[in-house]
């Protein structure tokens, strides 16, 4: 590929961000307008119990969730020498008509099919435009690119998210989903003109990408990523009737609290891919460690104001600090099967998401209240911190400059 002006690669990345900004509105929307949700897809439950409806509706963003869970490997792993750009088309073709088909179909039962489908894409897309964009900022940046990656969703929690959310208020959560599918639009404009022609990796085979399956490390990784990310989408997915009923704040503040989540988890990303570059590891267990301290605070003190604003920022502020650290350690880790690391982290994180808005709905329909996600959130982090153990542990074992070299399991 021709060297490209500075001009053109900020251009290219910044395509590359939109479409992040536009998964980022389409995967997070549904938390803000949940109650929303339940009320007009679910309207017998939500007249008999509203939290058992709220519960209830969280499936749609588990539903998601398991789609990038399925969609991340499977897409990765069958499309890994297909050309990038193209490949990033294709994958943006088919959130459009996910979305879309969100928007319009009348029932719960195919509105929760319809979101497991717009999932599918969320990781493959996720990594290819990481190695796209790793590729276009050169050697030594990985980190820093997969953060401008990344950013593209953590402003989607500035802009897309809250502004979004407050459209689907004032019309309904169906005109919200058809904006989403809109951005989906202008992105696939954009990476077609501005994202130069990469090639796909020429010697991938199945087979070559399923190895990183067979590293010790990888799964570390993955495990890290889902088990951890488990609190952030516990609370990010209630986060709505949270400040309405425990806040006892009024719904046009929904939006504000979400601009502050995406403000957190801005400057956390941006933050986190530059700390990445430097001290992988330091960086997961000092963001793990922001992460226990915001959930804490939030379950504390998220009937004040000052509380909920200050923790939910910090809990977007360590949630988005760990993405890149632990996308590029399953990068480091995963030796030849780069296209498949890229993506499956992703996935992992998604069933995170699953995981934790499933836990949080069971709560909640328990009768255990609306601040039960964020004590689910800090047990989740728990385990997430002992496997960060166990990796650098084996790590050290290994000694340094062998991760790609982690024992296979049998």
């Amino acid at each position: 590929m021709p060297a490209l002006s500075p001009a053109r690669v900020r251009l290219a990345l910044l395509a590359l961000a939109l479409g992040g900004f536009a998964i980022g509105s389409t995967e997070f929307v549904a938390m803000g307008l949940l109650p929303n949700l339940a009320h007009d897809l679910l309207p017998g439950l939500y007249a008999h119990s509203r939290e058992a409806a709220d519960a209830q509706a969280g499936w749609l963003v588990s539903a998601y969730a398991l789609g990038v869970v399925v969609g991340a490997p499977t897409i990765a792993v069958a499309a890994a020498r297909f050309p990038r750009k193209q490949l990033l088309l294709v994958l943006v073709a088919a959130f459009t008509v996910g979305t879309v088909a969100s928007a319009l179909l009348p029932s719960f039962g195919l509105v929760l099919a319809a979101r497991f489908l717009a999932g599918l894409p969320h990781g493959a897309y996720f990594g290819v435009a990481a190695l796209v964009a790793a590729s276009l900022m050169g050697p030594g940046k990985r980190g820093k690119g997969v953060a401008i990656v990344l950013s593209g969703l953590t402003i989607a929690n500035i802009v897309g998210v809250p502004s979004i959310t407050y459209l689907g208020q004032v019309t309904n959560w169906r005109i919200a989903y058809l904006a989403v599918a809109l951005i989906f639009a202008l992105t696939f404009v954009a990476i077609a003109f501005l994202v130069p022609f990469q090639p796909g990796d020429a010697g991938a085979t199945v087979r070559r990408e399923l190895k990183a399956f067979g590293r010790l490390q990888v799964w570390l990784a993955l495990l890290i990523g889902a088990v951890g990310f488990g609190g952030f989408f516990a609370v990010y997915t209630y986060i709505s009737p949270m400040v309405t009923e425990v806040a006892r704040l009024g719904a046009i503040v929904v939006p504000l609290v979400l601009v502050v989540v995406g403000v957190g988890m801005t400057i956390g990303n941006l933050i986190g891919g530059w700390s990445a570059d430097r001290n992988v590891m330091g960086s997961i267990f000092a963001y793990f460690g922001v992460f226990v301290v915001a959930l804490t605070g939030l379950a504390l003190t998220a009937n004040t104001v000052a509380g909920l604003l200050a923790f939910t920022f910090l809990v977007g502020f360590g949630a988005a600090a760990l993405s890149p650290a632990i996308q590029t350690r399953l990068m480091d880790v995963a030796g030849d099967s780069q296209t498949l690391a890229a993506a499956v982290n992703h996935a992992a994180l998604n069933l995170g998401n699953s995981l934790g808005a499933f836990l949080g709905g069971v709560a909640i329909g328990a009768g255990l209240g609306y601040l039960s996600p964020s004590w689910i959130g800090l047990l989740l982090c728990v385990p997430g911190l002992g496997l960060a153990i166990a990796s650098l542990l084996l790590q050290r074992r290994r000694g340094r400059g062998q991760l790609g070299e982690a024992p296979a399991l049998a």
